[in-house]
């Protein structure tokens, strides 16, 4: 057994997960039913395991498909094994050098060795990225696009689940955005927070008509359009406060938008940076500059969530924080030991690394494997 964790064995396995309610409706017709999520498991001659999930929605949400993660993973394996598993920014540079771009594919890889990481020293993942800042995590609910009733309804029913944040998702079609955003918000309660996300879903005078129609109402703004040029020129107009996600991908593009004073709310979402450590450096920055977060990531299941949720509670100042539950908008489960939620907030696994232990009675065989 080697106290530098050399990685001995680097494998994935494919699970199916069904949406719950049927079907979850973004804009333009995007909608998922059923997404495929990659859980990667690494294995150290230290005789520990870690995992990580990949699940992007879809292949026309964001640069990232399903498909893409076992051959990515086929570029990457056979230059990782015989590296440490826990000397982990080494291991980052060492991706990066391989593979240019592809972060979907390098973030199952990363979160798995920050699990590895925490269990060699005995501490929980949220330990390592900082220290707990609070002892639960605010979440919120993305509300399927819908008619107005049934959105309203949706809000409801996780109002009485303790919800406080909701997102509210509209399809495109300025009319009826319009209409939901009106509807939506006009159940507020005391102490409620909603966004309207159209994930770039407006052209720019789409966005400018839906600001202009809802300016009398209290709601965030959530990346209107495809291009940050598009944002800004929104955001220039807006009486609303702004929240980037899409166009956020990286450090650069961070500093990028904030040198342009083009957002007050950062989406931070893990795969779709290329895993917890590059997650890690966008969440200080934020925190340094000001600029509030929710932190969650693109889609999956038990891993995922328990990977947002060490970096979610970890994150201080926890007054600029809320974050998503993943596990709720899939049918079954991957994993045992996933965060646990009470009256909408998140409590996480004090267990070494990210406290789970993947179902491999739901896993299979696995769909990729390479050993030394």
């Amino acid at each position: 057994m080697s106290d530098n964790h050399t990685i001995t064995r680097i494998a994935a396995y494919e699970a199916r997960l069904p949406v719950v309610g049927g079907e979850y409706r973004m804009s333009h017709g995007k909608v998922i039913k059923e997404a495929v999520s990659i859980v990667v498991r690494i294995e150290t001659d230290g005789g520990l395991a870690g995992h990580g999930e990949a699940c992007p929605l879809g292949s026309n949400y964001l640069p990232a498909y399903a498909g893409g993660v076992v051959p990515g993973l086929a570029e990457l394996a056979p230059n990782l094994l015989g590296r440490s598993a826990i000397e982990i920014d080494p291991l980052n540079r060492r991706m990066d050098a391989l593979f240019k771009g592809h972060a979907y594919v390098k973030s199952p890889i990363d979160v798995a060795c920050w699990d590895i990481l925490g269990q060699a020293t005995g501490q929980p993942v949220w330990r390592l990225l900082g220290g707990r800042a609070q002892t639960g995590v605010p979440l919120y609910h993305s509300l399927t696009s819908d008619t107005p009733e049934a959105m309203v309804t949706n809000a409801a029913h996780y109002r009485e689940k303790g919800y406080r944040h909701f997102q509210i998702k509209c399809d495109g079609h300025v009319e009826m955005d319009i209409a939901r955003i009106r509807a939506v918000c006009g159940a507020r309660q005391p102490g409620e927070t909603f966004i309207a996300d159209s994930n770039q879903g407006w052209t720019q005078h789409e966005a400018m008509t839906v600001i202009q129609a809802v300016r009398n109402i209290q709601v965030y703004i959530e990346q209107p359009c495809a291009t940050l040029a598009e944002c800004l020129a929104v955001r220039e107009k807006s009486p609303h406060a702004f929240k980037l996600d899409e166009t956020i991908d990286s450090v650069h593009a961070l500093l990028d938008g904030w040198q342009k004073n083009a957002m007050d709310v950062v989406c931070l979402k893990v795969s779709k940076v290329g895993g917890l450590s590059k997650a890690r450096q966008i969440r200080d920055l934020c925190a340094s500059m000001g600029l509030a977060m929710t932190v969650e990531d693109v889609w999956g299941s038990d891993i995922v969530t328990a990977a947002l949720g060490h970096l979610a509670i970890s994150t201080a100042p926890p007054v600029m924080l809320n974050a998503t539950d993943l596990n709720r908008y899939n049918i079954g489960s991957i994993a045992e030991g996933a965060p646990k939620v009470a009256e909408g907030r998140m409590m996480v696994s004090d267990r070494p690394g990210l406290g789970i232990n993947p179902r491999w009675d739901v896993l299979g065989e696995p769909v990729f494997d390479l050993s030394i």
